[in-house]
Formats: C-alpha cells, sequence, structure tokens
C-alpha cells in the first residue's frame, strides 16, 4: 500500500500536519475539549485513522480525571504508524491504562458497540462513498444514545471559481507559513490524487445525516477543512 499518510517524514507526522493545515492545533484542542462532554465510564472510545494515537493519548488525560474506566482503542491501517502505536500502547498501559491501538482496516473493526465517543480526523475523505457510507452507518449504530462523533474532512467546493481560489490561497500559505517548497506541495497533490475523495460540506452533511444523525453542527474551518460533531439524540435508534 502506498505511504499517503506522510509518517515518514523527517520532522515527523504530527509536525508535518501541523505545519500543513492553518488551524491544526486549534482544531485538536476543540476535540480535546469536546470530548469532555460524552466520555463515560464503562464505555468504548474509538479514534479512527489515530495515526501516531498522540490525540488519543490527549483526550484520555483530558478526562482521566472524571472519567478512569473507558476503554480506549485507536485504529489504525498506515504501516508507517505500526512502531509509535505499540510504543504508545505500552506506555499507557503501564500507567494502568484501558488502550489497544489496532492496525487494522476500519471496514474490518468489529468492535461496534457501547461507544460513548467516536472521533475521525482527515480519514474518511479517503474512503469511497460506498465505503464512507458503511462506516457512518456502523458509527451511528455503535454509538450510545447522546453518544457523539467528531470528525474532520478535506471538502471541495460547489464553485469551480471558489475551488481555484482557496486552492492557491491554500499552497501560498503552505510556501510562506508551513515552510514547504513548491515541489513538496506538488509532490504531495501527486501522491494522495488518486487515494483522497473529498465531497462538498453539503455532501458530508448529508451523509452523516443519511446515517441517522439529527444533530450535525460544523465547528471549525480552515481553508477547505472543516471539523464537525453529530449527536446520536436519545430515542433514536
Amino acid at each position: 500500500m502506498p505511504d499517503f499518510t506522510f509518517a515518514h517524514r523527517e520532522e515527523g507526522f504530527d509536525e508535518h500536519i501541523n505545519r500543513s493545515v492553518r488551524g491544526y492545533s486549534d482544531l485538536l484542542q476543540d476535540v480535546i475539549s469536546l470530548s469532555r462532554y460524552f466520555i463515560e465510564n464503562d464505555t468504548n472510545v474509538l479514534d479512527i485513522g489515530c495515526s501516531t494515537g498522540k490525540v488519543t493519548e490527549a483526550m484520555l488525560r483530558h478526562n482521566t480525571d472524571h472519567c478512569d474506566n473507558a476503554k480506549w482503542i485507536g485504529v489504525e491501517f498506515a504501516d508507517g504508524f505500526k512502531k509509535d502505536l505499540v510504543k504508545r500502547e505500552a506506555s499507557l498501559k503501564k500507567e494502568g491504562h484501558d488502550v489497544e491501538f489496532q492496525h487494522l482496516d476500519i471496514k474490518k473493526f468489529r468492535g461496534w458497540e457501547n461507544i460513548s465517543l467516536i472521533t475521525s480526523i482527515f480519514t474518511l475523505q479517503f474512503m469511497s462513498k460506498k465505503d464512507r457510507m458503511e462506516i457512518l452507518r456502523n458509527i451511528y449504530t455503535g454509538l450510545n444514545e447522546g453518544g457523539a462523533f467528531i470528525f474532520a474532512e478535506k471538502t471541495i467546493c460547489q464553485s469551480a471559481l471558489v475551488q481555484d481560489m482557496i486552492t492557491f490561497n491554500y499552497y501560498d500559505y503552505k510556501r510562506s507559513v508551513g515552510k514547504f517548497t513548491t515541489e513538496d506541495i506538488m509532490d504531495k497533490e501527486r501522491t494522495l490524487r488518486h487515494m483522497m475523495k473529498p465531497l462538498t460540506w453539503e455532501q458530508v452533511e448529508h451523509m452523516v445525516r443519511y446515517a441517522g444523525f439529527a444533530t450535525v453542527q460544523p465547528f471549525w474551518r480552515n481553508h477547505a477543512f472543516v471539523g464537525a460533531i453529530a449527536i446520536k439524540e436519545y430515542g433514536r435508534t
């Protein structure tokens, strides 16, 4: 499988994506803060596409004071993160936390039950519409009532003109602030061209609602990237 994760970058994946997405650290802080409203003892927490496990651990530490008996599950398919995840899991288990990182395609995950929170940060955009819909249905079914799905996606615009403006504005940002070369930017675009399958925000929202969620609310936006929360309301199955 081609390495589209950029885990091999010299600066490391976490630093690479922080330089690539303006406001990425703010997005993660929002995700971590929002997690506190949903995580409960004796439930599972699932991080889809957990990469290095950094966000999983950050949510764990943010909630340990009031929720020390949840099970934390991270699922990651890319080989480039295996070493980091094995090390992080061993360290957290040594501290007494119930943590499991699975090297697995999320389509093969079988733990869709008793989940209070599911996160997916820039993961579903790499799936076909068919696979994405299947996963969204599993997410909705697996969540407990009152549970939440917090996710972030790279989107495309409905207008070709606006799409061009945002794309080139984003490239300018990556060159001037992220310190990427034009070659870096174009190489990444070529690598991701046949892998990433972004949709408009309207399409993303429609699919999330079609899976069963009545409440879908964006809370973060930057360039073409959107962070949102969907809540499984009580009384809905």
